[in-house]
């Protein structure tokens, strides 16, 4: 039920940064994508947009992408629909402030979903993006090693891959991102944002 890449001719990937804005991790971030000269989306929590917004403005700014990534980080499916929509809204709210419109794309927290959280977002319009890397587990702090490896096994045409700018020491994940775009880049991949990416799967 979440989408983890996009069949497409295009040598294309999508990274996605789940759990910022982060004021130290995040702008790293940023200035890498803008030396490899592509975009990401970032998956923001509403909670750390209300604490960092001047860091979500940033993001906007700079041409990347911000989806909805819940305002608490709850696993969803514990929740009633009232809540739910209640999470999704309240970050929708602060995600619009900052861009003026809201997300195209949601990342489910814990990427836990059944069948009534998927319809529920399907209703309201949110495609719900996985990733193909998990086995990275960037989030445990794993070692740069660990994330580049399985995350190389897992770069094709439409890949979509995941990793953290939030929530604790998220250096190895900016220093393993590092290594990957300049790879990637050097071997012909152009970074694109989730919407771009949806799009060419339309092509």
């Amino acid at each position: 039920m979440n989408i983890q890449m996009v069949e497409t001719t295009h040598k294309v990937v999508a990274f996605t940064f789940d759990d910022g804005p982060n004021p130290t991790y995040t702008p790293q971030l940023l200035e890498i994508f803008a030396e490899a000269g592509g975009k990401a989306t970032f998956y923001m929590i509403g909670e750390q947009i209300a604490a960092h917004p001047e860091t979500a403005k940033l993001v906007h700014e700079e041409g990347h992408e911000i989806g909805n990534h819940t305002y608490t980080h709850p696993n969803m499916t514990e929740l009633s629909d009232e809540e739910i929509l209640s999470e999704l809204s309240r970050t929708e709210e602060l995600i619009k402030q900052v861009t003026g419109s809201r997300a195209a794309t949601m990342r489910l927290p814990y990427l836990a979903g059944d069948e009534r959280v998927h319809s529920l977002l399907a209703r309201e319009g949110y495609p719900a993006l996985g990733a193909l890397n998990m086995d990275a587990k960037d989030w445990d702090m794993p070692g740069v090693q660990h994330i580049l490896d399985h995350t190389r096994d897992t770069i094709r045409n439409g890949s979509v891959l995941i990793f953290h700018d939030g929530y604790g020491d998220r250096s190895q994940s900016v220093e393993a991102v590092r290594v990957l775009t300049k790879e990637l880049t050097a071997s012909g991949y152009r970074l694109v944002t989730v919407s771009e990416l949806l799009h060419m799967g339309e092509d």
